[in-house]
């Protein structure tokens, strides 16, 4: 996928739901999903009652949370196969939320690693 600057900024404009919507879509098509990590795993954002990790549909997305506290971090690619095998159930297992395509300022949808199994079928 290459996001224009243009698709960029509408689809961070988009809600919560309608940006986690086009993530699903995303992940159908292009058979991948982004996250951040570091030498130590996959990045965690807390919320106010539970622990998160976040996916965005493009590294273009995930390039804009690389700074400050996160300096440290770089994009990673999950190919869907994957997400769907190892990770959704190893998050399902350790209680980690799923934070669907955050944006800097809002964390978006968070659901949990079961529903997102089912919605991808």
């Amino acid at each position: 996928m290459n996001t224009t600057p243009e698709d960029k900024y509408t689809l961070l404009a988009k809600s919560p739901e309608q940006r986690s919507s086009f993530l699903l879509l995303t992940l159908s098509e292009q058979k991948a999903i982004w996250t951040l990590v570091d030498d130590d795993g996959a990045m965690i954002l807390t919320t106010d009652e539970e622990d998160c990790i976040p996916v965005w549909p493009d590294e273009a997305f995930v390039k804009d949370w690389i700074n400050d506290e996160w300096s440290h971090c770089r994009a990673h690619c999950i190919s869907q196969e994957d997400w769907q095998q190892r990770w959704l159930p190893g998050l399902e297992e350790d209680g980690i939320q799923i934070a669907m395509f955050p944006v800097p300022g809002e964390e978006g949808l968070i659901i949990a690693p079961w529903e997102m199994a089912e919605k991808l079928g």
